[in-house]
């Protein structure tokens, strides 16, 4: 059986082998991780059993990879409007139901016409419904409040709301270094 390498990318884990992102999950290309294992710049700590070739070496494809040198993750996150989703863990604020991304929105708390801005402490995320209903309106005029206080998240928080919100493709392989330091069931 042939497997296409675009299937088999490496997931990228800091030198404390916590992954570098969640959301998006940290993943490299095969080329870019077998690049940075030349480069020894990384080091291997699970491989597919999918092997490259050339004339004179054979490797098997990296699965999991941990960089050597630690890299800070940033204390700022950008402000975007899927960072806003993922603070408020995909959810309206104001019905608190979840939606799919294609459904939200982001509702500016007071609104622009009102002086308004677009900051963290100012916007949430809102179905389509309810940032009709709520409108151009404060929160006190038409009882509509946000379930939290809207606040800019450092990027550890991010994290670990990100955490909860397993990407689409997850390598079985992985699951171990993505939850390693999460809290066990009881039997």
């Amino acid at each position: 059986m042939t497997v296409s390498y675009e299937a088999c990318p490496a997931l990228v884990l800091n030198a404390d082998f916590r992954p570098l992102s969640y959301f998006p999950l940290s993943l490299w290309p095969w080329q870019d991780a077998i690049k940075a294992v030349f480069l020894e710049r990384v080091q291997v700590v699970r491989e597919y059993e999918h092997e490259v070739r050339s004339p004179s070496w054979t490797m098997k494809l990296p699965s999991v990879i941990s960089l050597k040198k630690y890299t800070p993750m940033e204390r700022s996150p950008a402000f975007t409007r899927f960072n806003v989703f993922l603070r408020d863990h995909f959810m309206c604020q104001y019905c608190c139901t979840h939606h799919p991304t294609n459904d939200l929105t982001f509702d500016h708390v007071v609104p622009r016409s009102k002086g308004g801005r677009t900051i963290w402490q100012n916007v949430v995320t809102a179905c389509s419904h309810c940032n009709l209903m709520k409108g151009n309106r404060l929160p006190h005029e038409v009882g509509m409040h946000p379930k939290h206080r809207p606040t800019q998240p450092n990027s550890r928080q991010l994290q670990e709301v990100g955490r909860r919100f397993p990407p689409n493709y997850l390598h079985g392989g992985w699951r171990d270094y993505l939850y390693w330091d999460t809290e066990l069931d009881p039997w």
